[in-house]
């Protein structure tokens, strides 16, 4: 069994270049940069947050990644 991390975050805390009015889209797009660096996460929007799961495992370089997207 793999362990699963889950990441939250916030829709206030989105940077400019993500469209609030649209969660949808951006967890599209994060799920997409994540997967680009060959990480498997699943992003979604669930109301007032979004969630992002990844094996923990893969947590160092999904942290790189988001931080790059400046999302942490």
């Amino acid at each position: 069994m793999t362990a699963i991390t889950t990441i939250r975050i916030d829709h206030d805390a989105l940077p400019d270049q993500f469209d609030r009015s649209r969660p949808d889209a951006v967890a599209a797009a994060i799920e997409a940069a994540l997967r680009e660096d060959g990480i498997t996460a699943e992003a979604s929007d669930v109301i007032s947050h979004l969630k992002v799961e990844l094996p923990t495992t893969q947590l160092a370089a999904a942290s790189a990644v988001l931080a790059e997207l400046q999302l942490i």
